[in-house]
């Protein structure tokens, strides 16, 4: 009868004191991120990816280990977006375009000319329209833009002619990523577009399947496209930006306040980093058109501009109040 009391009572206390400890917060453990990106590590993602990593690993005192996998090892940049959706990935660096197929309203940053300059950008990223566009991206599909990180403008290469007015656009096969507004927009321009993942456009513009394409101003130095692309374009038609993503199943594993590290951490890296890309771009231009051996033009963009803003219109048309409303404030941004 004692023994069976005892193990009553024991049976017991630990019932309770399992739940106790349940209904307590949960304790900091050591976690690991793997944060993917499509491009080298001596890529823009690549130095993306490092500063958040020091910054990271520095904040948490090595509680949170941030692994680097460059080079399409965890997934493709097409891919990544769902894959953290579905929380096998737990980060990622993807060009804003290639997240419009999986969340459209991330276009309003994707229309061509829809910054009028440098300053403009910023005030949106880093205001109200810019948390915005956070918010509601996490809320409508559960991954969390951690921070945009550089933005740049796309430059345009090709390996027919050089580019000097609208009208030499005719006829060019251009590698465009698969985005509506900038398939749109290269149609526009007079050219026919080519609708390729990231990972095959570099075998495409070598073999000469497509002309040529746009990238990021660094971009085309680290991919080394300059030595079978003979033609440099400064037409800053879009913005080139790629933010940094999580996944809501790995900010789930976090503590508050590691949570907080996470912010934190990529939003100083992505200020930094843009500090030194916006100081590079003209260096780099410069590199090219040196060294890279490419013949650079600046054509007149006022046919360009004009173009693009029939397209703005008409993605504002199709894609409703939501749209519209967005593309208004960044507008009103540029006063």
């Amino acid at each position: 009868m004692l023994k069976r009391n005892f193990l009553k009572f024991a049976s017991t206390t630990a019932l309770s004191l399992g739940v106790a400890l349940s209904a307590l917060p949960a304790l900091a453990q050591d976690v690991t991120m793997n944060l993917g990106f499509g491009a080298p590590e001596t890529s823009i993602y690549g130095r993306f990816g490092t500063l958040f990593k020091d910054n990271l690993e520095e904040m948490s005192d090595g509680a949170i280990e941030v692994k680097l996998r460059c080079c399409n090892q965890i997934s493709t940049e097409d891919d990544a977006f769902k894959a953290m959706q579905l929380g096998t990935v737990d980060g990622f660096i993807i060009t804003a375009n290639n997240v419009s197929p999986h969340w459209p309203l991330m276009d309003v940053t994707v229309l061509p000319y829809i910054f009028q300059d440098g300053d403009h950008l910023l005030r949106v990223l880093d205001g109200e329209v810019g948390q915005e566009i956070k918010d509601q991206l996490q809320a409508e599909t559960s991954v969390h833009l951690l921070a945009y990180g550089p933005a740049l403008y796309r430059d345009f290469y090709n390996s027919v002619r050089p580019i000097n007015t609208m009208a030499d656009m005719e006829g060019l096969k251009i590698r465009v990523p698969k985005n509506e507004v900038m398939i749109a927009t290269f149609e526009a321009f007079g050219a026919e577009p080519v609708p390729l993942a990231w990972s095959e456009t570099p075998t495409a513009l070598q073999t000469g399947t497509v002309d040529g394409g746009d990238n990021g101003t660094s971009f085309i130095r680290d991919m080394k496209f300059y030595e079978f692309e003979p033609h440099l374009v400064i037409l800053e038609h879009f913005v080139s930006m790629s933010p940094l993503f999580a996944s809501d199943a790995f900010m789930k594993r976090l503590t508050d306040e590691q949570r907080q590290w996470v912010l934190d951490a990529a939003d100083a890296a992505g200020k930094e980093l843009r500090e030194q890309v916006e100081n590079e771009t003209q260096e780099i231009r410069e590199w090219l058109a040196t060294e890279g051996g490419m013949a650079m033009t600046t054509p007149d963009k006022a046919d360009f501009i004009a173009a693009a803003e029939k397209i703005q219109n008409e993605f504002a048309e199709a894609r409703g109040p939501e749209f519209v409303e967005l593309v208004g404030k960044i507008q009103a941004a540029a006063k």
